[in-house]
């Protein structure tokens, strides 16, 4: 009788406590939302000095070379930063199965646009009224405003420069046709979107039936991990990748004596990465200041370590290149039929 008793004050407490517990945590969204959107004079001032009450800073990225870039900002700013770096799927995953658990341990996570725009569709994002986003390209900023793209993944081909001479480099996607490039080629595994975007710009019949006389008479080796691949041009395992990021190249050759350079082959397609704020971010202050971070001084950083920045204030390697944009939007919504394509125009037939 007690036990029942006991357990019936329980149920009931937790009912009544529910309306308070809702009550407490639409404040707390509202008060993380004003702060995101406070636009007025002070307020960096603001931000500085409740990022530091808080004292920490969590993010989740795809980068290998954010991590230098947010231990500047933690020094700078006196805050503990934590990180945990991974793949943009396992990312987006991460954040989905956390958030659907009742965790909310992250503040800001940078991703590639379309894992970014999924985690909007989740609702799991806040937009950050930044002042920096005037300085900003306009395909860094979406409608919705709830991630920003800080820099542009351009995908490029790559040749080993002792392996291919200058004068037989394909100038089209037509040209890889041609039998002297048998077993010559790579392709990063799971680039599909980029597949997807570049058969559309090139015309879906058209397209596919290139690739498809460029894998039945040259053959292509399929390699996961756009800087393995770029790192098996400089051996020479790889004389020709098809779609590596523009900075790989420049990365490797900036250790010096490395044989390789980057190639783009028009339809040049890009894709921004993005930073977002989570909307139950645990430390809301230090996420905002750090998001100001990654658009302004972050900017220099990232150029500096080759990145193709979407700050209009600092000279672009891509200036002169003429870019497609892949929608991520419509990346999502295509994404079974781009995969399928993908697969079965060159991953099974990869050898």
């Amino acid at each position: 009788m007690y036990k029942t008793l006991w357990t019936t004050t329980i149920a009931l407490a937790t009912i009544l406590g529910a309306p308070a517990a809702l009550a407490q945590d639409a404040a707390k969204l509202e008060a993380t939302r004003a702060l995101a959107m406070y636009q007025g004079a002070d307020r960096q001032q603001k931000l500085v000095e409740a990022a530091k009450r808080e004292g920490e800073l969590s993010v989740y990225h795809a980068y290998p070379r954010l991590a230098s870039i947010v231990e500047a900002f933690g020094k700078k700013y006196g805050i503990k930063v934590k990180t945990w770096r991974s793949g943009s799927e396992a990312i987006l995953q991460r954040l989905t199965t956390e958030a659907r658990g009742g965790r909310f341990e992250v503040d800001v996570v940078q991703n590639n646009a379309p894992e970014n725009e999924a985690a909007h569709r989740e609702k799991l994002l806040q937009e950050v009224r930044s002042p920096f986003l005037a300085d900003l390209i306009p395909q860094a900023i979406p409608a919705h405003r709830e991630w920003t793209g800080i820099t542009l993944d351009v995908w490029t081909a790559a040749y080993n420069t002792e392996k291919v001479r200058k004068d037989e480099l394909p100038k089209s996607y037509q040209d890889l046709q041609d039998p002297k490039w048998k077993g010559r080629l790579g392709i990063e595994a799971d680039n599909y979107a980029w597949f997807g975007t570049l058969i559309s710009a090139l015309g879906e019949e058209q397209g596919t039936k290139i690739f498809n006389n460029i894998v039945t008479t040259n053959g292509i080796s399929a390699r996961k991990g756009h800087s393995l691949l770029a790192t098996l041009v400089a051996s020479g395992d790889v004389p020709l990748a098809l779609t590596v990021y523009n900075w790989n190249p420049e990365q490797l050759k900036a250790k010096g004596g490395v044989p390789i350079e980057g190639l783009f082959i028009p339809p040049v397609i890009a894709q921004p990465s993005t930073i977002a704020m989570l909307k139950r971010a645990p430390h809301p202050a230090a996420a905002i200041l750090f998001y100001d971070f990654m658009l302004s001084e972050g900017q220099k950083m990232l150029a500096d370590n080759s990145f193709v920045v979407t700050s209009k204030k600092l000279p672009s390697p891509v200036a002169n290149v003429a870019l497609t944009y892949i929608d991520p939007a419509h990346a999502l919504d295509l994404q079974d039929k781009w995969l399928k394509s993908f697969q079965e125009t060159i991953i099974r037939k990869a050898r």
